[in-house]
């Protein structure tokens, strides 16, 4: 078994409509429940899979924090794009193969969004890094 992060991405430019998907904040009440509901319900069937290690939500608040040196205040919002802009939260798996991830997130992307229309939301699958090797001579 492999842990796998399941990362929500939220881009504008979603395919289920012309000019992109409609943020959230302009969605109907009912569509906000419903396509909340498919997050709890996606979460549940991990469970019952077996797969599930954690899932969280996450805030659109947010700031980058560097380090500038001793003494120095941190440097916060740096040059980048935010986190806040692009990652909306995310699932941990662990599952059997790569292919049952990509399967896992091409089901979260089916989430219902305006009209109850799949988002196709892309979501990024990384494997989590194992322990290296260890030598013995």
């Amino acid at each position: 078994m492999t842990k796998y992060l399941l990362l929500k991405h939220y881009r504008g430019d979603h395919e289920i409509a012309p000019g992109g998907l409609v943020p959230m904040d302009q969605w109907t009440p009912a569509e906000v429940e419903a396509h909340m509901a498919f997050m709890l319900r996606a979460t549940d069937d991990f469970k019952e899979r077996g797969e599930f290690v954690d899932a969280q939500g996450l805030s659109p608040e947010g700031t980058f924090v560097r380090y500038d040196g001793e003494g120095k205040p941190p440097v916060t919002d740096g040059p980048f794009a935010e986190t806040k802009d692009l990652i909306a939260g995310w699932w941990i798996i662990d599952v059997d193969s790569q292919e049952r991830a990509y399967e896992a997130a091409a089901y979260a992307s089916s989430a219902p969004g305006p009209g109850g229309e799949p988002i196709r939301e892309w979501i990024e699958v990384r494997p989590f890094l194992s322990a290296p090797p260890t030598i013995t001579e």
